[in-house]
């Protein structure tokens, strides 16, 4: 029997797609945490480079330094929020509750002239108020959002494994993959230094965008004497939600406001909330922060627009919920970033 000595290409190709369509599958379930992690790792590079810088470039404390720094920007607000929102419904009395929406749908609007057009649709909106189908909707809510709070917390401890282990391999990793890759390594150098540079700006963008948020929400709740801290890191995180953001801590807000202290308060809450908050930080502001961390904090500017960045992180949260504010960014700048190096 003769010996091969050469290996069917097409066979092999063909070998090797069902192998990687065989390992998706089976890691189909952590597939979005791993990616997350990837992309992560890649936007946290300059808190790497600074750990090593610190700890000397010894690798395992200089990856611990960073997990440490990553942990008490992710996990600490985050845990804050969980016992400090479990204590306070552990605290709520039904009466108590009852009694504010009594008070809501009996209170009597007195507007001035030049808002009375709006008070016919804020009575049929209160006047609407269930008080047991909002109670049987909260429960089942803060039901699905435990259970979800579980999942994210979960996610969050696989992404933060994957975090650890690229940043401690980043060097092995990438010699690997520039040495497979059917790439040029100049060009592959120039790609990913392109993506790393928009990951990290999207990333710090993101952290500064909510702190931002959090703190302007935090001034009008304690000035109207709520737990500015509460309410400032739980604004900072509803921020990030699809559509309806910061809503769902402002208008209940307003809403016990109104029952309680009339209103000119609520009034002066929403209106705050919606144009300083909502439209004149995330609208406005945040494009500027995109373009103050990429030019000035990152000391390298990202070639890709700030506004496509921005625009991007929106489209990302629409198509892929809360995780697409990383995923949107990546694959516009992969495609770009891709685009210019054919183009060369």
């Amino acid at each position: 029997m003769s010996e091969k000595l050469h290996t069917s290409k097409i066979f092999y190709s063909g070998f090797l797609l069902v192998l990687l369509v065989a390992l998706l599958y089976l890691f189909k379930s952590y597939l979005m945490a791993i990616v997350i992690g990837i992309l992560l790792a890649i936007s946290t590079l300059s808190i790497q480079n600074f750990s090593l810088r610190v700890c000397n470039n010894r690798n395992i404390l200089a990856t611990s330094l960073t997990m440490f720094i990553l942990l008490g920007v992710f996990c600490l607000p985050f845990f804050y929020l969980v016992i400090a929102v479990v204590k306070y419904i552990s605290n709520l009395d039904i009466n108590t509750i009852t009694s504010i929406f009594n008070q809501i749908k009996s209170y009597e609007l007195n507007l001035p002239k030049n808002l009375e057009f709006i008070k016919p649709k804020i009575e049929l909106f209160i006047a609407s108020l269930d008080i047991e189908n909002i109670i049987k909707k909260s429960l089942e809510f803060t039901s699905k959002s435990l259970s979800k709070g579980v999942d994210f917390a979960v996610d969050m401890s696989f992404i933060m494994i994957f975090i650890f282990f690229v940043h401690y391999y980043s060097r092995a990793l990438g010699k690997y993959v520039a040495s497979i890759a059917p790439i040029a390594t100049k060009e592959l150098k120039e790609i990913f230094s392109e993506v790393a540079n928009t990951m990290s700006v999207v990333f710090y963008s993101t952290i500064a965008n909510m702190v931002l948020q959090g703190m302007l929400f935090a001034f009008i709740a304690s000035f109207y004497g709520y737990n500015g801290v509460l309410f400032g890191v739980l604004f900072g995180f509803a921020s990030l939600i699809p559509i309806v953001g910061g809503a769902l801590v402002f208008v209940p807000l307003a809403l016990y406001e109104l029952s309680v202290n009339g209103w000119v308060n609520a009034l002066v809450m929403v209106v705050y909330t919606v144009i300083v908050v909502s439209t004149v930080a995330d609208n406005f502001i945040k494009p500027g922060i995109i373009k103050f961390i990429s030019s000035r904090l990152l000391g390298s500017q990202a070639k890709i627009n700030e506004l496509i960045i921005f625009f991007a992180m929106i489209a990302g949260l629409s198509s892929f919920g809360f995780w697409g504010i990383i995923l949107g960014p990546a694959i516009v700048t992969l495609f770009i970033a891709s685009i210019r190096v054919y183009a060369k």
